[in-house]
């Protein structure tokens, strides 16, 4: 062990010097020997770790959404080779080098924090063996021993001896009992960050080895925590669990504000942006444009929960732009339907001609103000439906002789006359 800290020297003395100065100021507070002061200092840490590693946290955002970007083409992979799983694992790796994409890009914050981690466990050890250590002198070696949360001594954990934990001035049943209920807390909200992550901001559609990975980690990290966490310190169990719940807010302010499409995430963050938008005509923030335009570039390929988005603007007379905002009335842009086919947004409606009478469609446009009524009467009660275009056209040019036609027995109306028979000659 001595060997592996000497080789993380350049990381365990800086440390102990910021648990030192968050010491200094917590102990003016709570005073310096008591856990709070302590327990506080190692908080402080675990947030301040946690802000410098947000632009990493970004990344693996930016990496989750490029593999959601891909999971059409894993479909087409798994179905095109969904007999051989070799080569449906190789063309996915193939994939992913072409598209430069890392399905293991959801570890980047836990492999991040592991030298912060081992360093604050080497420096909590040394307090618990009596040796100082990076920054940590004589007294804070012996201020640090004398505090306690709850209970339990910092340096304690729960597979120590009697002699060891009374060596701290402390009950062994009191480290056990703390130390257990923290590891539970910590596994548990393990457990929950991964399982709201897998439930809600997961497109379910696509069935991908990155999903499969996810669903194994969400077992496999609360279990390694229950195992590993009883021979951790209560400090680093502190540490660990404060870290764990910054984890869990963090991701559930993504999931509400950044939801994967697809998921059911953000089936529920666009109801809301729909209730929100249809009651105040508007997009509130840079973040809810984005989104708008993200939904409005995609065109044909847009999922069930956007297409509904869209459709719901649609019906309340609004339209959603290409550079994210909303508007009323004109402007519309197009849709997709809930089946598949393109449709256009709600516009202003336009009046529908009127509609002409079977005399004026067959002579080609409407009558003239200044005909007479008994022809046009004439026209429409005499014109057979089965009568043909020429007929209509050569009876509408003939001149009106200011009376009412008949039509003659033995005659067809509005047709080609029936020659006379010779007998009635």
């Amino acid at each position: 062990m001595d060997t592996i800290a000497s080789l993380f020297s350049f990381i365990t003395t800086p440390v102990s010097w910021v648990i030192v100065q968050f010491h200094s100021v917590y102990g003016a507070i709570f005073g310096p020997d008591t856990g709070w002061a302590w327990g506080l200092s190692i908080v402080s840490l675990v947030i301040l770790i946690r802000i410098c590693l947000i632009p990493l946290f970004v990344k693996q955002i930016k990496a989750t959404r490029a593999m959601q970007t891909l999971q059409p083409e894993m479909k087409k992979i798994q179905e095109r080779y969904k007999n051989d799983k070799q080569r449906q694992s190789e063309e996915m790796m193939k994939l992913y080098k072409e598209t430069g994409t890392n399905p293991l890009s959801s570890c980047l914050p836990i492999l991040a924090q592991s030298p912060f981690f081992f360093a604050l466990y080497h420096v909590l050890n040394s307090i618990a063996n009596n040796d100082t250590i990076g920054v940590i002198n004589e007294s804070l070696l012996k201020s640090a021993q004398q505090a306690h949360i709850f209970g339990a001594p910092l340096a304690a954990k729960f597979t120590d001896s009697s002699a060891d934990v009374a060596a701290l001035d402390a009950s062994l049943t009191t480290v056990r009992i703390v130390t257990a209920v923290m590891i539970v807390l910590m596994s548990a909200s393990q457990f929950y960050t991964q399982r709201q992550l897998m439930t809600k901001n997961v497109d379910t559609t696509v069935k991908t080895p990155f999903m499969q990975q996810q669903k194994m980690l969400m077992y496999i990290f609360p279990v390694m925590f229950a195992i590993f966490g009883i021979n951790f310190p209560v400090g680093v169990l502190v540490y660990w669990l404060t870290t764990n719940v910054w984890t869990m807010g963090q991701q559930m302010y993504v999931i509400r504000n950044n939801p994967t499409p697809g998921s059911k995430a953000q089936a529920a963050y666009l109801d809301r942006l729909t209730k929100h938008v249809t009651n105040h005509g508007k997009t509130r923030s840079r973040g809810e444009r984005a989104i708008v335009k993200a939904i409005v570039a995609k065109g044909r390929d847009r999922n069930e929960y956007e297409r509904k988005f869209i459709n719901g603007l649609s019906k309340a007379g609004l339209a959603a732009q290409t550079d994210g905002t909303v508007l009323k009335g004109e402007g519309a842009v197009a849709t997709v339907a809930e089946d598949g086919t393109p449709t256009t947004t709600a516009t202003p409606k336009r009046q529908q001609p009127k509609r002409q009478s079977k005399a004026q469609r067959h002579s080609g446009g409407p009558k003239q103000a200044d005909e007479p009524m008994s022809l046009r009467k004439s026209d429409e009660s005499d014109e057979p439906e089965d009568a043909k275009p020429g007929a209509a056209k050569k009876d509408a040019s003939k001149p009106s002789s200011g009376g009412r036609s008949k039509a003659q027995s033995g005659q067809r109306k509005g047709g080609p006359q029936r020659p006379k028979s010779p007998s009635k000659k």
